[in-house]
């Protein structure tokens, strides 16, 4: 997936400041080493042992930070998707769709935000709400109508729309929306992809969620990239107030809603500086990419916080029983 071609240091606000000292609970997550000088030593093989152990190090901590998100083989369906000899071309048809147009819409961006990273990040988080809230609106349609009912689908849809709308909130205080072109590009576009998203999602939920997968991994590759070009500035500056107000003084509960792979309260972010806000959006991307992966398999999707006591039946025709047992 394409990233950011170049990354440039925004400005940002003086009146934002850092996280309280003492609040950081510790990250669960592995975090990619800030920059360090080899330590070096009188003789020059022992500084070339050093610097070869650092690099080694390096490449270590940064592989498991890789596999902590898998990149998808270019071809086949996701492992999550259960494929047969009859919807295999489907399937293929579907992602290749989707593949090409999330090529199509990251070449746009790349050619308008080269050079104006917090912009871009608010377009995407702008538009990366939608999927969510166009998937719940299709839900209730089929709820109302009787013909489904999916509770715990809905409750991790509007957690992870929340996730985005904080994530929003944090590109508008680093000035991201601050020309009224990407604002107008950014709300033109939301609009357009709701209907998109919801004739995609009542034509086939599983094309929808993957599509959605593309967008979040496109997400995840995107923040990666910045932090590594940009992580030596961004250590050195606070961290906005609304990520502060978000990882650290919020209620937690829907933060652990949308991470369907994870255990509640198994992920706790720390807030120190900007360069840990961007890891941990980057990381919350992921979260997006695997819960999203995991939908295309109908019925997968349970709340994290559900119980065997009060899980609900997803079953598509779980109204319909119900309704006519009522007759």
């Amino acid at each position: 997936m394409a990233g950011v071609a170049s990354a440039s240091a925004s400005p940002i606000p003086a009146a934002l400041s850092s996280s309280p000292a003492g609040r950081s609970p510790a990250s669960f997550l592995p975090v990619p080493p800030r920059a360090r000088r080899p330590v070096v030593l009188v003789s020059g093989r022992r500084r070339f042992r050093a610097e070869a152990t650092q690099r080694e190090k390096v490449r270590q901590e940064e592989t498991v930070v890789e596999e902590s998100f898998p990149v998808r083989e270019a071809e086949g369906p996701p492992e999550a998707v259960a494929l047969t000899d009859d919807d295999d071309w489907v399937v293929r048809l579907e992602q290749s769709f989707n593949i090409f147009l999330t090529d199509f819409i990251i070449a746009i961006l790349d050619l308008l935000y080269r050079d104006r990273d917090y912009a871009r990040f608010f377009v995407l988080e702008t538009i990366a709400r939608v999927p969510y809230f166009a998937f719940i609106s299709v839900l209730h349609l089929y709820e109302t109508f009787g013909w489904s009912r999916k509770a715990d689908y809905i409750k991790v849809h509007f957690a992870e729309s929340m996730n985005e709308f904080h994530h929003l909130l944090i590109m508008e205080e680093l000035g991201g929306n601050s020309e009224w072109i990407d604002r107008f590009l950014a709300r033109f576009s939301a609009v357009f992809y709701y209907f998109i998203a919801v004739g995609m999602y009542m034509l086939s939920p599983r094309m929808a969620y993957h599509f959605s997968e593309c967008v979040e991994r496109h997400a995840y590759s995107t923040y990666d990239k910045f932090l590594k070009v940009n992580g030596d500035q961004l250590i050195k500056l606070p961290a906005p107030e609304a990520a502060i107000n978000y990882y650290m003084n919020e209620d937690l509960y829907l933060f652990d809603e949308f991470q369907t792979s994870r255990a509640p309260s198994s992920r706790r972010p720390k807030v120190d500086n900007l360069y840990d806000v961007f890891i941990n959006i980057r990381d919350d991307e992921a979260e997006h990419c695997k819960t999203m992966a995991a939908c295309q398999t109908p019925g997968s999707i349970r709340s994290p916080h559900s119980t065997e006591s009060r899980i609900e039946t997803d079953r598509e025709d779980s109204v319909k029983n119900s309704l006519a047992n009522e007759d």
